[in-house]
């Protein structure tokens, strides 16, 4: 049987996102050539989704309902498309939107639904980490269609550019869905690159005590052009916003240095980071857990270590 794959696209401030370009990739191991879905109040992004390489073609559904990415109109949409277009895999980013919105989407169109994929070995199986990634799980599908959610991380970018696909509309019925009314987003404008595509992560711990250390770290980052990443448990005492979090319950990232200050390693944190090129640790517990899975370690005293290297800046 021929697979047919649909890609749901995600953009941030009207540009595509890069986990669109994984995502794309992953559909790559399960066909020649995936379709891809822009949902949106416009079809502003089409042009740019048509360059992927590896994109066949571009199917653009736009409606108000759609304003916001409120996770009930855009699984609506991609499982109308899904169905109408007799698609075999339906795969969404590991995103929040990406997550909310492929439940919704695998209930209507009574398929399979698979999370967090790491590895698609076959048509029907696939692998996923569970118990906070302690253990990676291969999975079998006996119900089609299947939907699924993409770990971007593990799957390198297909190029933005090279494509060119065809792009066309598809009419979706939104009048009897129940859905929230979008009211507006407020984005935080920084120059800091994005945790989740920044080649360069320095996340802080409880061993980075107070706002002061953080605040030296954070600093330290800027001045390495790095993203500022963080333990739900620095988070939950308010030293760091909630945006930096990285693990099972944050964001899932994996750069190519990874310096983790004050971190202990708590299998819930590792979930998000263990992905990453190059580990660094700096701890001054030398049995804390991350110095187990770390490329590089270091005993000390966390806030030291970035006063020092600060000094050396």
């Amino acid at each position: 049987m021929k697979m047919k794959v649909l890609v749901v696209a995600e953009f941030a401030l009207g540009k595509l996102r890069q986990a669109t370009r994984s995502v794309v990739a992953a559909g790559l191991k399960l066909a020649d050539t995936v379709d891809v879905l822009v949902a949106g109040t416009d079809a502003a992004g089409a042009d740019e989704a048509a360059k992927m390489a590896g994109v066949a073609k571009v199917v653009t559904v736009t409606d108000v309902k759609l304003a916001g990415n409120l996770p009930e109109a855009l699984g609506h949409a991609a499982a109308t498309v899904a169905a109408a277009g007799g698609y075999t895999h339906l795969l969404f980013a590991a995103s929040s939107a990406g997550k909310s919105a492929m439940p919704r989407a695998a209930a209507e169109l009574k398929a399979a639904a698979v999370s967090e994929v790491t590895d698609i070995v076959s048509p029907d199986t696939f692998k996923r980490f569970i118990y906070a990634g302690g253990i990676l799980a291969t999975v079998k599908t006996s119900v089609a269609p299947v939907a699924m959610t993409v770990r971007t991380t593990v799957f390198e970018p297909v190029a933005a550019e090279g494509g060119a696909a065809s792009v066309e509309a598809a009419s979706v019925d939104f009048a009897s869905l129940r859905t929230f009314d979008f009211v507006k987003v407020t984005q935080t404008k920084s120059d800091r690159p994005d945790l989740v595509t920044a080649k360069r992560v320095f996340a802080a711990g409880r061993g980075i005590i107070d706002d002061a250390g953080f605040a030296a770290m954070t600093a330290l980052a800027d001045k390495m052009g790095a993203a500022v990443g963080s333990t739900r448990a620095i988070v939950d005492m308010q030293i760091a916003p909630n945006e930096t979090q990285v693990g099972q319950t944050g964001k899932i990232v994996a750069p190519e240095l990874y310096i983790a200050f004050g971190i202990s390693g708590a299998i819930q944190h590792v979930a998000g980071m263990k992905d990453s090129k190059v580990i660094v640790a700096v701890n001054n517990d030398p049995e804390a857990p991350i110095f187990e899975m770390c490329d590089y370690g270091l005993v000390a005293d966390a806030g030291e270590v970035v006063k020092a290297l600060t000094a050396k800046l």
